[in-house]
């Protein structure tokens, strides 16, 4: 990954990482984990989960979604400093059973890698709202 001063990225830099993600997550390449986050990066798979610590615990993670079909689509949303806000489309299977909306916050270190990782998953037939039983 690119090095960036004090971490800070513009919107390129953000999605070159994210296709990178994309490309390993596809292939299932658990070992990209260390080109993409720093070893102790924080990755919350909500913002009210606590979240995975380190390497390992996000290749364990990885894990769940090997061999699976997917299609992926990603957007930036705003870039400023060492952070990115993408949208992120995630559709399984085919014939599609499961598809989400994401937010993804990604804090960017230094060296281009990722320190923080949060998803704010959406998906079809679950309540949005606080009003929502």
């Amino acid at each position: 990954m690119a090095s960036r001063e004090n971490g800070v990225v513009d919107r390129a830099t953000a999605m070159t990482w994210v296709t990178s993600y994309e490309r390993a997550w596809r292939a299932g390449d658990r070992a990209a984990v260390e080109r993409l986050f720093t070893p102790n990066a924080r990755y919350r798979r909500s913002p009210y989960e606590k979240p995975l610590v380190g390497w390992a615990a996000i290749k364990d993670f990885w894990r769940a979604d090997e061999g699976e079909t997917f299609t992926f689509a990603a957007e930036p949303v705003a870039v400023e400093g060492h952070r990115a806000v993408v949208r992120a489309v995630v559709r399984y299977g085919d014939p599609v059973r499961q598809e989400y909306t994401d937010l993804w916050l990604i804090d960017f270190a230094a060296d281009g890698r990722v320190d923080a990782f949060e998803e704010w998953a959406y998906w079809p037939g679950h309540g949005y709202t606080a009003d929502d039983d």
